[in-house]
């Protein structure tokens, strides 16, 4: 049975979505659009990993709702997935279709030959890869003005953010669009540029690097660094940002600590950032100057703090009712 799409997110644009891959993204990203009201097919490398795929997100969904995340009728809107027994009948008339295959350049490569002769022309293909560049990928596709990347995170249903990464002859109208309709499923698409694993993974990377070096260093076991980040820098991040945090801390105060780590760790990489030095002179040291790498007026500073000390007291709350995570540390 096929969704009604006229009271739907993508009541306009995408009228059918295929979903190629029914692993964990691609289940996630299965289940995001169909209970945004979306007509979603699911296909993955052989019929019976498809019904497999199809069991696993009806079984996924089912649970979701037992444990209280999602309304009932979630169930009928998952139901209606429809399982594609093949590559050509998941795209067959789709507007919109999702690669969401393993991450092996070689099967990456033939699906989007395979899709390349079997989607129409005018069909818009995005790749969840997390680490290829999408100029790479954008080679296999015919067509590639049509092709883009849309980076989601695990668990996907959840994520808000998702990375729009085109290549260099994307059309923006497509990009544009694309970015709209995510907007209309709830998601936050930011668009970033086709560097090494984009922004999020780079960023979270340095982050997992560092703790490593932390934990290899003596400062403390992998239990009490994953504490640390997650109740202080880690706390404020649903909210804000590293740069608006800067701000906020002072952009001073932040080069010194940069120095500090410089000449301690002996690492350039921690070198004061041009950035920083260029800002600093200008006297651009962040929200008590009013200007940082964002401005802000006296009144908008004020409403800044103010909503920041609101947040961070609602999560504090909602962590505070939330029994701990029992987990047991390996040697």
């Amino acid at each position: 049975m096929a969704t009604d799409n006229t009271t739907s997110p993508a009541a306009t644009w995408p009228r059918i979505i295929a979903v190629i891959g029914g692993g964990t993204m691609g289940l996630g990203v299965a289940e995001c659009f169909a209970n945004a009201g979306c007509t979603v097919r699911l296909t993955d490398a052989t019929p019976e990993l498809t019904a497999a795929a199809h069991r696993n997100l009806l079984a996924r969904v089912h649970g979701h709702i037992a444990a209280g995340l999602l309304p009932p009728d979630a169930g009928e809107r998952i139901a209606a997935v429809v399982a594609a027994p093949d590559l050509a009948a998941a795209v067959a008339d789709a507007d919109f279709i999702f690669e969401a295959v393993p991450e092996r350049i070689e099967v990456k490569e033939a699906t989007f030959l395979a899709l390349s002769d079997m989607a129409r022309a005018d069909a818009v293909i995005v790749s969840n890869t997390s680490s290829f560049p999408i100029r790479q990928l954008a080679a296999f596709v015919m067509h590639p003005a049509r092709f883009l990347g849309t980076h989601w995170f695990n668990p996907p249903e959840w994520t808000p953010g998702v990375e729009i990464i085109p290549h260099a002859t994307t059309d923006p109208a497509i990009t544009a669009r694309v970015i709209e309709f995510l907007r209309r499923v709830g998601k936050r698409p930011a668009l970033v540029g086709d560097g090494p694993a984009f922004v999020a993974n780079r960023i979270q990377m340095a982050i997992l690097r560092e703790a490593i070096a932390c934990v290899e260093a003596g400062l403390g076991t992998p239990r009490e660094v994953d504490e640390v980040v997650r109740t202080t820098f880690g706390f404020r991040l649903p909210f804000f940002g590293p740069f608006q945090l800067a701000d906020m801390a002072g952009l001073d105060t932040t080069a010194s600590v940069f120095a500090t780590l410089a000449r301690d760790l002996d690492d350039p990489a921690f070198a004061v950032p041009k950035m920083f030095t260029r800002m600093l002179a200008q006297g651009r040291v962040g929200t008590k100057a009013g200007d940082g790498f964002f401005t802000y007026t006296p009144e908008e500073r004020a409403h800044l703090l103010l909503e920041r000390d609101r947040r961070y007291a609602a999560l504090s709350k909602l962590l505070a009712e939330l029994p701990p995570l029992s987990l047991s540390e390996g040697e």
